[in-house]
């Protein structure tokens, strides 16, 4: 099911087993292309890492990790020690929980540099994260089309995350659906996604 964002952040678009909020754009064009701007150029970005068949593999995307203390996450068989937050990060974190009325610790954050560049279908399901929190899913740069799967009937919701937009996964989303973030060839800009979540440790 192709949702073209006719939504509002009260509808789930999940027809069963989780909860999805989609927001829209929660900034104005100006303040996106800020925020979009700032991070591009602030945040320490690395190619991300993950140890696949004992092979270290370095993808092409770029990921940093930030939090309220030194948090170790451990995904793909590889720990990221958590930076401290900067002044545009806090500033996002707490526009978000003002929003949604959720709290979060740390943020995942990941850099697209073309649509050439998505990302697998997969769960946030680490042990590292609260059973059944919410992740808070900003959107920066360019509009990407973003994807979920039931584990179990392979139904599938998909829509096209907007620049500035807010998207919030919560309940049993990670335990019954993927999602993914295919690859297009429609778009060569970048895209900056935060995935504001919080840390059990």
């Amino acid at each position: 099911m192709d949702l073209f964002n006719e939504t509002n952040e009260s509808t789930n678009l999940l027809p069963k087993d989780g909860t999805v909020n989609y927001y829209g754009a929660i900034f104005s064009r100006k303040e996106a292309d800020f925020y979009r701007d700032v991070l591009l150029h602030t945040i320490e970005w690395k190619n991300d890492e993950a140890v696949i068949f004992g092979k270290l593999i370095l993808t092409k995307r770029k990921v940093a990790w930030y939090g309220d203390r030194e948090f170790e996450y451990t995904y793909s068989n590889r720990t990221k020690k958590a930076l401290p937050w900067t002044k545009e990060l806090l500033d996002l974190k707490q526009i978000i929980e003002e929003k949604t009325g959720e709290t979060f610790n740390s943020c995942l954050l990941n850099l697209y540099h073309s649509g050439d560049e998505g990302m697998a279908w997969h769960s946030d399901a680490e042990k590292d994260l609260k059973k059944n929190g919410a992740i808070g899913s900003l959107s920066f740069g360019a509009e990407r089309k973003f994807a979920f799967k039931h584990k179990e009937t392979n139904e599938t919701v998909s829509l096209i995350l907007e620049h500035g937009s807010l998207l919030v996964m919560k309940d049993e989303t990670q335990t019954h659906w993927l999602h993914r973030l295919p690859p297009t060839k429609t778009t060569q800009k970048p895209r900056v996604n935060l995935t504001f979540r919080t840390i059990v440790q």
